[in-house]
């Protein structure tokens, strides 16, 4: 009887795209999130100069 019901509901409330859409777009998400966290990943190096202590500053 409740499979008869949920079916029943899925058809008064269809969803307005595809399901298989919401997991492309999911991963599209997660993608550009991992391109930006990827593309701070030398941030540090590119900076040495401010936390260099082997004392070769000029004073």
């Amino acid at each position: 009887m409740s499979t008869l019901t949920i079916l029943a509901e899925a058809a008064l409330r269809p969803l307005f795209l595809p399901a298989p859409v919401f997991g492309i777009i999911a991963l599209v998400i997660f993608a550009v999130m991992g391109f930006v966290v990827f593309t701070y990943r030398d941030v540090a190096n590119r900076h040495s100069h401010k936390t260099d202590t082997s004392g070769s500053e000029h004073h």
